[in-house]
């Protein structure tokens, strides 16, 4: 495809990347009609909102720090120009994350990760408890040590993705309810009928698998249990930080919101259940107490699951399937935090320019998520 034309594009998905590309794509004059019968729901609905690479890194994935870690550095004017053309804030939150241990093997971990940053030329600020409570009171009597993360952001997730859909709305993205059965070059096809297009963009998260044969074992299902917390007037207020930490051994975090807090997230595999279940709820909770203090006067607002888009090597899907037919999906836990850089790579592969070298590995025809 050219810069010349003005395209005809089919999106299928309306989540936080699937309404961040379709929002870009039609403020370059593209027509845009997104197909999704609950725009703004599903993972991204559920979702935390950390935008945070430092703290969600891991050993053995470099390439996907730096695609976060470039993502994030977009953010910033990302949020204000969403914030202009929807004329809505955009949630986008400033304040950095705190990565914290109450026993000494998770401090250890901790220790491991610091070090494997460094070697990464990343740095982050170890702090004892003492001095971390000194950044954050609300830190439980546990801790007692831990890592200042500045540069990581967070979002509230839902104000976000209603500032998404009114300015995709403004540009003259059209809104199709009716459910993606399946997409081949040139055509959404839907229950009666079909849209034809120049080409589809498939972003519908873990259900993108289902809608062309080239995902079918690309994407699949990673279930998250997340609670939200409201602060009652009797409760002490929220951390101002994002905290992070693992609790015997478990991933555990709390996003702070402007009446409360978001705790998350369990992690299962367990096909398109997105049944709560009692365990998951305990596990939060006390994992939760253990890292900030009085949570138990809190009211206990919504308990909901999702379901993470997950790929076999952790990476996005971003690219060409095949010719006329797109992929933006697999983001994992990383929606929120890689939209900016998506849409970018999106829009650049619709209109013949170069992508952002960061998604390069990303691309759905790479050996490595082949089986």
């Amino acid at each position: 495809m050219t810069k010349e034309r003005h395209h005809d594009i089919a999106l299928v998905g309306g989540g936080v990347i699937g309404l961040s590309c379709a929002w870009r794509l039609a403020t370059l004059g593209c027509r845009v009609r997104l197909v999704d019968p609950e725009p703004a729901s599903g993972a991204s609905h559920v979702a935390g909102g950390m935008l945070a690479p430092l703290a969600e890194t891991w050993f053995g994935e470099e390439e996907l720090l730096e695609l976060g870690t470039a993502s994030l550095r977009r953010w910033p004017d990302f949020a204000a120009e969403l914030a202009r053309a929807a004329d809505a804030p955009s949630g986008l939150g400033e304040r950095g994350t705190l990565v914290v241990g109450a026993d000494s093997a998770d401090r250890e971990q901790l220790h491991e990760i610091a070090e494997h940053l460094a070697k990464l030329g990343r740095t982050v600020t170890r702090h004892s408890g003492r001095a971390l409570r000194r950044l954050e009171p609300s830190l439980a009597p546990a801790v007692h040590g831990g890592l200042e993360v500045p540069g990581d952001l967070s979002v509230d997730n839902r104000t976000t993705l209603a500032a998404l859909r009114e300015a995709a709305r403004r540009a003259g993205v059209e809104f199709h309810a009716e459910p993606a059965r399946r997409v081949r070059p040139g055509a959404v096809e839907l229950a009666d009928s079909e849209l034809r297009c120049d080409a589809v963009v498939i972003a519908a998260g873990s259900g993108s698998g289902q809608l062309h044969e080239g995902l079918a074992e690309l994407v699949r299902p990673v279930k998250g249990e997340i609670l939200r917390l409201s602060r009652r007037s009797t409760a002490l207020p929220p951390p101002a930080h994002t905290i992070r930490g693992p609790v015997h051994g478990r991933p555990v975090y709390l996003v702070p919101r402007p009446d409360g807090l978001v705790v998350g997230a369990t992690q299962y595999e367990n096909g398109f259940d997105t049944r709560v279940t009692v365990s998951g709820v305990r596990d939060l909770i006390g994992d939760a107490e253990r890292l900030v203090a009085g949570l138990g006067e809190y009211e206990l607002a919504e308990a909901t699951a999702g379901l993470r888009p997950g790929t076999p090597d952790n990476l996005p899907l971003i690219g060409w399937l095949e010719p006329g037919v797109l992929v933006a999906t697999g983001h994992h836990r990383n929606g929120f935090l890689h939209a900016p850089i998506t849409a970018d790579a999106v829009t650049a592969l619709l209109r013949g320019g170069d992508v952002p070298a960061e998604t390069e590995p990303a691309d759905p025809t790479r050996s490595g998520v082949r089986r």
